[in-house]
């Protein structure tokens, strides 16, 4: 099977798995590691990230082989599939740890918080085949800056307790919580890097063999 075919078929099943997780998750009375359901679960990174990594699939399904849509959609996919492994890490390294694992990995948080990040991660690693910049990977973190902005202006403007701290970052301080934020957005980079080299030194390896 040619690597295009198998990234559209790839594509094309996360595009489907991503809103069913998410219709799931918006018609559940439990929302397992979410405290809020229902169209309220769009206030979390977790839910955003993985419906813009189903949103950069569909878009990836349309552009097809279109030569002048494919690097748009291929710079997409690289936004998306950072934003979701953030996800991945955040859960298995910050929150699990914190708040226990219980609920982290089941139903549709099995979906959002393990399964599709990596397969979006090892999509674009193993079958992208646009190379990415330096100044695609600072684009990369751009959910994570937006996402991050908003999130502390609005709590820091409701004032204490933050009613809209969904992930309790800010239960230490502000300081603390800003200091949470750079964290996630230096791992975010991180991990932006970490794509975009892992997958020219497999292209590189590919095309010597």
């Amino acid at each position: 099977m040619k690597k295009h075919t198998l990234r559209m078929l790839v594509n094309a099943f996360i595009a489907l798995a991503v809103p069913a997780a998410w219709l799931y998750l918006v018609f559940s009375s439990k929302g397992g590691a979410f405290s809020a359901t229902g169209l309220r679960s769009l206030r979390y990174f977790t839910v955003l990230s993985n419906l813009l990594e189903g949103a950069a699939s569909v878009f990836f399904l349309i552009a097809g082989a279109n030569k002048r849509l494919r690097p748009a959609a291929d710079r997409l996919k690289y936004v998306a599939a950072n934003a979701v492994l953030l996800t991945f890490f955040t859960v298995a390294m910050l929150l699990a740890p914190l708040y226990g694992p219980h609920g982290m990995f089941r139903g549709h948080n099995l979906w959002f918080h393990l399964l599709i990040p990596l397969i979006a991660g090892a999509e674009f690693l193993l079958l992208n085949d646009e190379p990415m910049s330096a100044r695609d990977s600072l684009m990369a973190v751009t959910p994570v800056v937006l996402y991050g902005t908003v999130y502390t202006a609005v709590n820091l403007a409701s004032g204490a307790p933050y009613p809209f701290d969904l992930y309790r970052f800010l239960q230490w301080g502000v300081w603390a919580g800003l200091g949470v934020f750079l964290l996630l957005l230096g791992t975010s980079f991180l991990i932006a890097l970490g794509l975009r080299k892992g997958n020219q030194a497999i292209w590189r390896r590919s095309a010597r063999s």
